[in-house]
């Protein structure tokens, strides 16, 4: 048996320990969406957010309507009540050669997914995977909606456990920077190969 832990309230509820049943997917289409979504992170809407990120993620950003617009009808958030405005979305995996984090962030009434779902998707990939904690400004930046990169010096996570989470601090060392040489990425996997390519992802719809 395996437990699901409750981060605020700490409590924990048994689940069956049996893996499932792997899906039929063919090694092809796994390579493209990898390929596809790391280049999310290269060249399209999650690019400034990832910048100087020592590891690689695969992400994709979406944006979930809250109310309806008439045909013929702009959206213009500024003219909505809060609670009408989109919701703000981004999954993501890392690292891309070997992922063991994947996650997906929704953030109500707060725009399209690289206004505030992608940054905080960051922020969690750098707690687990770096052991880093974000710093007070970037910490105010991103609860303000206004953050891309981290900024500031990031504390050490180790030392700044979950408040009220009743979890251990996380104490995990830092991934190293992936880089390869030209005869390197010829001996990767394909699926890598494909990721490491051009994509037109900066083109595909938010």
């Amino acid at each position: 048996m395996r437990e699901v832990r409750n981060v605020v309230s700490n409590q924990a509820t048994q689940v069956s320990g049996e893996a499932l049943a792997p899906l039929a997917l063919k090694p092809e289409h796994v390579a493209l969406v990898t390929g596809a979504m790391y280049g999310v992170t290269q060249s399209g809407t999650s690019t400034r957010i990832f910048a100087g990120a020592p590891y690689k993620s695969g992400g994709k950003t979406g944006t979930a309507q809250a109310v309806g617009v008439r045909a013929g009808e702009k959206y213009n958030a500024a003219h909505l009540s809060e609670y009408q405005r989109d919701h703000s979305l981004y999954t993501a995996f890392a690292p891309v050669e070997a992922p063991t984090v994947a996650l997906a962030v929704i953030v109500e009434n707060a725009g399209f997914g690289a206004a505030a779902a992608a940054p905080i998707a960051r922020r969690v990939f750098d707690y687990l995977l770096l052991g880093q904690w974000p710093s007070d400004e970037d910490m105010a930046a991103t609860r303000a909606g206004t953050s891309v990169a981290p900024i500031g010096t990031p504390r050490r996570a180790d030392e700044v456990p979950l408040t009220g989470a009743g979890l251990p601090p996380v104490a995990l060392a830092p991934v190293p920077a992936m880089t390869a040489t030209p005869a390197q990425a010829q001996a990767q996997p394909p699926a890598l190969r494909l990721a490491q390519a051009p994509t037109r992802s900066s083109t595909w719809p938010r």
